[in-house]
């Protein structure tokens, strides 16, 4: 079966320099907020050319204290396309605030712009754009703050100013992808960084002085040591990435596929298919794992509709439709043209 998700190429890839890494934080005596943490923040910051990068412990928490430096809390209003992963819409509420879904485009599941303005209340505090499987999506013009979740976007965003903050997830299966979990909070705006920094700490500053409301976000040494080791990688990762969505699509153009863009990074090649079951059925016989992301939309969250004020008809057929193929950059050229000729086989 050709894999969607298959960690042990990646980690056997670097187990033994990972090793080296381990043994190095353990004699160090330094395990949480060391020089590996530092320094992976300046390696990532050169490799996205932005002025400052935060490493915390998940991609929704960096979410979170990017909104809390921005100082969205109690009674705000957070408008969020309703077609992503639920930790977008989590992270709004960890603060207290409210997630106002409005509806996605068709064609790239990017958050529509008109539905951001007519969502727009007094109440509205901030903007959350989600990159979602990899495509860079348009900015709304609009004259309050825009965070980007770039989770599943590591090398396709080109300007980290262009917003309030860009926060990144460094979940195992992430084009970046740690040795457990971690995030960072990307941003051009010195302040708002040292809020994050502050926040990553239980609001602490010096000498047991709290000067915020917070909790533990830390990353671990470990995982800033695991991330350095993979950086180097993202960007031949990338790129091949790209030609397997491509070689897919050639295979099959009669699927609808996810918008095309020469920045997208195929965390996700995804099609969207009216009978999702059977297709799935099929090419599962034929030897070929496909996975949903995500099946359902955030309207449809039981946990979610106490907030849902409008219908999102084209984030609910996403859901309905989208199927996840396999698009691993360590793929062999054997599995990536087997799934090629079952694409073939299925949609002719």
């Amino acid at each position: 079966m050709v894999p969607v998700v298959d960690l042990t190429r990646r980690g056997r890839a670097h187990a033994d320099t990972f090793a080296a890494v381990a043994r190095r934080v353990a004699e160090s005596g330094s395990v949480l907020l060391g020089d590996e943490t530092a320094t992976f923040e300046a390696e990532f910051a050169t490799w996205l050319d932005a002025r400052h990068v935060v490493a915390v412990s998940s991609g929704a928490s960096a979410l979170q204290l990017a909104l809390a430096g921005l100082g969205i809390g109690q009674g705000d209003e957070v408008i969020l396309p309703a077609f992503t992963a639920v930790p977008t819409a989590a992270a709004v509420c960890a603060l207290g605030a409210t997630p106002v879904f409005v509806d996605v485009d068709a064609e790239t599941a990017g958050i529509d712009a008109a539905a951001v303005d007519a969502a727009r209340t007094s109440r509205t505090r901030a903007v959350i754009v989600v990159h979602l499987y990899g495509r860079q999506v348009s900015i709304p013009d609009i004259d309050i703050p825009v965070v980007e979740d770039a989770a599943q976007a590591h090398g396709a965003i080109s300007d980290h100013a262009r917003s309030a903050a860009v926060i990144y997830s460094f979940y195992p299966t992430k084009n970046l992808g740690g040795i457990g979990d971690g995030g960072a909070v990307v941003t051009s705006n010195a302040a708002l960084a040292d809020a994050v920094r502050r926040r990553r700490v239980h609001g602490l500053t010096h000498d047991y002085l709290h000067e915020e409301i917070s909790q533990n976000f830390r990353i671990s040494e470990l995982e800033a040591g695991w991330l350095r080791i993979c950086l180097p990688d993202v960007r031949a990762g990338n790129a091949r990435r790209r030609e397997i969505a491509e070689h897919y699509r050639r295979q099959a153009p009669g699927l609808v596929w996810h918008a095309p863009s020469t920045e997208h990074v195929y965390h996700l090649a995804v099609a969207r298919v009216a009978d999702r079951d059977q297709f799935r059925s099929i090419l599962a016989d034929l030897g070929v794992a496909t996975a949903t992301h995500y099946p359902k939309a955030l309207t449809q969250q039981p946990a979610y509709r106490r907030y849902v004020r409008d219908r999102c008809p084209e984030s609910e057929q996403w859901a309905a439709e989208c199927v996840s193929l396999p698009c691993l950059p360590e793929l062999t050229d054997d599995e990536i043209e087997h799934v090629g000729q079952a694409l073939a086989k299925v949609t002719s």
